[in-house]
């Protein structure tokens, strides 16, 4: 067999949902200079000021100018003291900022699995369908190969096979908007170990074993081959 790869049709999708994970627009430097009150706390990580201001009445679900609470913006910041904060004063960790993503999201597509587990220990659900694409967060962290938080997600009752507005599972976005190397054949190995189905084609009626083939994807394809009916 050649090198070369024969690349199936997947229409102009792939060339969108390739920039999927950028879609998520963290606070810019101009926000964070203009942050105040529990946007400035969550961003600093300031669990006591949190909880001061939380207690005399500011508001846990106030927007900044993209949509994102404070707890979005302890998601983007990366501060668990922050988000444990928020939650314990009743903030909303299933909310989604103004592209569609949760705090949950945010951290798994930031490859933060600390966060990911403190998240869902918080009560940020993994079933929520986020993003412009009516994904999940596994999706979302699929297509990016983050193999540890897929495996968090899939344990904290992720929709294994959910279809975002794209025609794609989890699955197949592994294999189609993955580079076949070692950290998505250990994605796809994830999910098929957590009963993801292999069987799910795309709207083309293609599977994901029929991508990995067409790429040269030998690992991958040998995993979608041994799978079960």
């Amino acid at each position: 067999m050649g090198f070369a790869m024969r690349f199936l049709p997947i229409g102009p999708a792939l060339l969108a949902l390739s920039t999927v994970a950028n879609a998520q627009v963290a606070p810019t430097p101009s926000d964070i200079a203009g942050y105040s009150g529990l946007h400035a706390a969550a961003h600093t990580g300031d669990a006591e000021q949190i909880a001061a201001l939380a207690a005399s009445g500011a508001d846990l679900e106030a927007r900044d100018r993209a949509g994102r609470t404070p707890a979005h913006v302890a998601g983007f910041a990366s501060n668990d003291d922050a988000l444990r904060a928020l939650a314990a004063a009743g903030a909303d960790l299933n909310a989604l900022e103004g592209q569609a993503y949760d705090v949950l999201t945010i951290a798994a597509v930031a490859n933060d699995p600390t966060l990911v587990a403190l998240a869902l220990e918080l009560g940020n659900r993994a079933d929520l369908i986020t993003s412009p694409y009516d994904g999940t967060a596994l999706i979302a962290v699929a297509h990016l190969g983050h193999h540890e938080v897929v495996r968090l997600l899939a344990e904290g009752g992720a929709p294994l096979d959910h279809v975002n507005n794209l025609g794609w599972t989890a699955l197949m976005e592994a294999v189609l908007l993955g580079d076949g190397g070692p950290d998505h054949v250990a994605t796809v190995q994830v999910l098929l170990a957590a009963g993801a189905d292999p069987k799910i084609p795309d709207r083309d009626r293609l599977t994901p074993l029929a991508h990995a083939e067409a790429r040269g994807f030998v690992q991958i394809a040998a995993l979608l081959a041994a799978k079960p009916d």
